[in-house]
C-alpha cells in the first residue's frame, strides 16, 4: 500500500493545480475576449493525474490481489473522470468546458485520500478472471462518464439561471451556448448508457457463470437496473418527445443518483455499515 505522504503530495498537487486553474480562470475572463492557456493548463494537470494513478495502482493491484473497496471505488471513479476530462481539452471544441477543471480538481484533492478513510477491508473474488476485469472497466468507466454527465448537467442550471437574470459571470463567458452544451450532454449519456448497459450484460453473463442464476436480488442489481431505466427513458424521450432543458437535466441527475446508490451506496453499506 502507498506511503500516507504519497496520498498527501497527490491532493496537495490536486489543491495546487485547482488554485492555479481558478486563479488563472478568473484572471484571463478578467479581460475582455481572452483566451485561457488550456495547453498550459494540460501540463499543469498531468503531475497529479501521474501521482493518482501511481497511488490508484499499487492501492488496487496490491499482493497480487485486487483490492477494490469503497474507498478505491470512489477514487478511482474521480481519477478516470479527471483523465476524460483532461484528455477532452486537447479538442478545441471541448475547450469551452475546462471551466470545470477547478472544481474538478478540488473534488479530486478530497476524493484521492478516501481509501485513507475507508480502507479496503476484503479482496474482490474472482478478479483473476477477465472477463470480471472488463466488466469492472466498463463500469469504472460508465461511472466516469456519468460523473461528467452530471457536472455538466449542474453547469448548464447554473448557466441557464444567469441567463435568466441577465447576468453572467465571466467565469461562464468562455462556455459555449446552451444549445451545443446541450448536444455534448447527450452524447456523454449516450456513450455512458452503453457502457452501462455492457456492464449489466456482462454481470448478467458473470453471475450465471459463477452462481448458476441470472440476477441476484441484491440494492446493487436493484439501483442499476433503475439506473439504466432512467437513462433509456431520457434518451427515448429526447428521440420521441424532444426533452431538452430542465426536464433532461432533472432526468439525468435522477438516473446518476440511483447509479451511485447502485455500486457506491452498496459497497458503502456492505463494508463500513454492516463490515462484511
Amino acid at each position: 500500500m502507498p506511503s500516507i505522504l504519497t496520498y498527501l503530495s497527490a491532493s496537495l498537487l490536486y489543491g495546487i493545480a485547482g488554485w492555479y486553474f481558478w486563479r488563472a480562470m478568473c484572471t484571463d475572463t478578467s479581460a475582455a475576449g481572452a483566451v485561457p492557456n488550456v495547453r498550459l493548463q494540460q501540463y499543469v494537470m498531468l503531475l497529479p493525474l501521474l501521482v493518482h494513478g501511481l497511488v490508484l495502482y499499487h492501492a488496487v493491484f496490491m499482493d497480487n490481489v485486487l483490492s477494490f473497496g469503497v474507498g478505491n471505488a470512489i477514487s478511482a471513479i474521480v481519477w478516470l473522470t479527471a483523465v476524460i476530462y483532461w484528455v477532452s481539452g486537447f479538442f478545441s471544441s471541448l475547450r469551452g468546458l475546462q471551466n470545470l477543471i477547478a472544481p474538478l480538481s478540488a473534488i479530486a484533492a478530497v476524493a484521492v485520500l478516501i481509501p485513507l478513510l475507508l480502507p479496503s477491508i476484503h479482496p474482490l473474488a474472482h478478479a483473476g478472471m477477465t472477463a470480471f476485469k472488463a466488466h469492472l472497466l466498463a463500469a469504472m468507466l460508465a461511472y466516469s462518464l456519468f460523473t461528467i454527465a452530471a457536472l455538466h448537467a449542474v453547469l448548464m442550471t447554473l448557466l441557464e439561471r444567469r441567463l435568466h437574470h441577465s447576468e453572467v459571470s465571466p467565469i461562464f463567458s468562455q462556455l459555449p451556448p446552451l444549445l451545443v452544451m446541450e448536444k455534448m450532454l447527450f452524447r456523454l449519456v449516450w456513450v455512458g448508457f452503453i457502457l452501462l448497459s455492457l456492464t449489466l450484460l456482462s454481470g448478467i453473463v458473470f453471475s450465471e457463470e459463477l452462481f448458476g442464476q441470472s440476477v441476484p436480488f441484491t440494492h446493487k442489481s436493484l439501483f442499476g437496473f433503475i439506473s439504466w431505466g432512467i437513462f433509456a427513458a431520457l434518451l427515448a424521450g429526447r428521440h420521441l418527445y424532444g426533452w431538452r432543458g430542465r426536464t433532461a437535466i432533472r432526468w439525468m441527475l435522477a438516473g446518476f443518483v440511483a447509479l451511485v446508490l447502485s455500486y457506491i451506496g452498496s459497497k458503502f453499506v456492505l463494508e463500513i455499515i454492516l463490515n462484511r
